[in-house]
């Protein structure tokens, strides 16, 4: 217990540095380019500007959406607390859907009546500033996504791809400076409507692994396939009557009913079914807690 204590709290650390550091980096890196978007004459970088502004919100949530989920059990909440960071995530999911679509909206807006806009040449310095979101956001993505895999958040994982629809709106940014500075201003509008298409799809992966973990889906065969073989390894299981298992949250539930010789005492079916228990719990670290129901063997 102890143990699994000290591993819940390291995760926390993990996050929260990564959560601290990202919303520090977004911070400036949002300030530089609605700086170089005035200066430089440019619309569209003012406006991923404002977006790199809005993941510092989304980090915020993330950060309050674990701290809530790594709650200890209490007396109205006996199964613990990580379906809260299924909802961040849906949170997440949804402002990330939504600045998709903002995206996509413009686009289609500035190619319908690209005729009757008037279009300013922006300067070098927007097209400098791209580039530099364009890395740093890619860089945010891969370390927020690493730190995600490490502690299996999902509310952070979708953060890191928060990450990743900046670093995909600085490229349409980018391309439509790019494309105005070479006489093609109609450029900058069609990279909006195909990275709204990308944004909008990790929207909804996100939003699924969400629902499954709040809906008390089975882990994947592969997972379930390696405690099976768990299972039958432990002393005195001769076999295994049934296995389910759930996710709750970023944690895993598992029921499994063995099967062992008849004629042993109720005391060696407890140590037996204790055995399965701590081996479980064990080599699985996100399993949150196993129940293990001993059937006479025929």
């Amino acid at each position: 217990m102890e143990e699994k204590k000290s591993k819940t709290a390291e995760k926390e650390k993990i996050v929260m540095r990564v959560s601290v550091t990202t919303m520090i980096v977004n911070v400036i890196l949002s300030v530089g380019k609605v700086a170089a978007g005035i200066f430089a004459h440019s619309g569209a970088m003012i406006s991923d500007g404002i977006h790199s502004a809005s993941d510092v919100f989304s980090t915020i949530v993330v950060m309050i959406g674990y701290k809530l989920s790594a709650k200890e059990s209490d007396e109205n909440h006996p199964y613990g607390h990580e379906r809260i960071e299924c909802v961040a995530a849906l949170l997440l999911a949804g402002i990330l859907c939504a600045t998709g679509i903002v995206i996509g909206y413009e686009g289609v807006r500035k190619i319908i009546h690209a005729d009757a806009l008037s279009l300013e040449i922006p300067g070098m310095l927007a097209l400098i500033a791209a580039v530099v979101s364009i890395i740093v956001k890619e860089g945010m993505y891969w370390y927020t996504r690493g730190a995600a895999k490490a502690v299996n958040s999902g509310a952070l994982m979708a953060d890191a791809w928060h990450h990743r629809s900046d670093a995909m709106s600085s490229i349409g940014s980018m391309v439509g400076i790019l494309g105005a500075r070479l006489g093609y201003p109609i450029c900058d509008p069609l990279a909006s409507v195909i990275i709204c298409v990308f944004i909008v799809k990790a929207a909804y992966d996100i939003f699924k692994d969400a629902v499954n973990k709040m809906l008390d889906t089975a882990c994947d065969t592969n997972t379930e396939e390696k405690m099976r073989r768990v299972i039958l390894s432990q002393e005195g299981v001769t076999g295994i009557d049934q296995l389910q298992t759930r996710l709750f949250g970023a944690r895993i539930y598992v029921d499994v009913e063995i099967a062992a010789d008849k004629n042993i005492t109720l005391s060696q079916a407890h140590t037996i079914a204790e055995g399965v228990h701590e081996a479980i719990e064990h080599n699985f670290e996100d399993v949150k807690h196993c129940m293990v129901h001993v059937n006479p063997a025929e």
